[in-house]
């Protein structure tokens, strides 16, 4: 299963407008935000808190209906959440109650899958994320990182055309963090889904990503769409690396002087 690339996962978003609250309180979190993204390419959204990331993702993932705009996977539009968009959290939405194993397998429970063949599937992408050894354990005797290795075990089972990640490393201390950054490489270049990756982070988001979308403040629009030229696979030593230093003061001076724009034009 897991050696087979998938080769679905075009995603497109067009004149897309998010609203959240209600009444009074309502505002448009995202606004005639457009971005279009090939099958198998890793992107990352980079922007302030609040400037409307997961708000974006979730309207992907089909959580959050748009006011105006669409989405588009593989030509058709997104209607709501389906396992064809898989979603990864900061925090896991493991069942506590369930072995690691059974966490993983529970997508093809659902789908009516034979016992011994999910158990087959979860146990191989276990293997693929490191976790061989762990598949009877209970998430609460598993680390942090290895809780979110399972939860990305977990979403891929249902082989996603794309898969929506929301910040997944943000609560991990940073040596663990470079590790599943690592990882989650190794298992992308196995198999090659979309991935849709938000963060506000900008060394993250220049060490993963095949583009890095900046965003602007609330109500978010992408700035700036910037094509991250590193050869793969990538090592940490990047990080210290002329171009990538330079790359990163732009990201930098994009966030910032459109977040100090934005701060000066609501004190008007």
């Amino acid at each position: 299963m897991t050696s087979q690339p998938i080769r679905a996962g075009h995603l497109q978003v067009r004149g897309l407008d998010v609203a959240l609250g209600q009444g009074d309180a309502a505002f448009t979190a995202v606004h005639q935000l457009s971005i279009d993204i090939p099958a198998g390419q890793f992107v990352c959204i980079l922007g302030p808190s609040g400037c409307g990331k997961s708000t974006l993702l979730g309207a992907i993932a089909g959580h959050l209906p748009a006011a105006a705009g669409e989405i588009l996977l593989d030509g058709a539009p997104v209607r709501g959440p389906a396992p064809e968009r898989g979603l990864v959290f900061q925090q896991h939405s493991l069942f506590p109650w369930k072995r690691v194993l059974d966490n993983v397998a529970f997508g093809l429970k659902m789908q009516g899958v034979p016992t011994a063949e999910r158990k087959r599937e979860a146990q191989a992408l276990l293997d693929l994320v490191g976790l061989g050894g762990f598949a009877q354990r209970y998430p609460a005797q598993l680390s942090g990182g290895m809780q979110q290795r399972a939860e990305i075990a977990r979403v891929l089972i249902n082989r996603p055309r794309v898969l929506l990640m929301d910040e997944p490393f943000g609560a991990l201390d940073a040596q663990t963090r470079a590790h599943m950054q690592a990882l989650l490489l190794e298992v992308w270049a196995r198999m090659r889904t979309t991935v849709v990756f938000v963060t506000h982070d900008i060394d993250e988001a220049l060490f993963l990503a095949d583009r890095v979308l900046v965003m602007s403040p609330r109500p978010g629009r992408i700035l700036e769409d910037i094509a991250i030229p590193f050869e793969r696979p990538r090592r940490a030593e990047l990080m210290t690396d002329d171009d990538f230093i330079r790359l990163k003061r732009r990201c930098r001076d994009l966030l910032h002087d459109h977040t100090q724009a934005s701060a000066l034009a609501t004190a008007a």
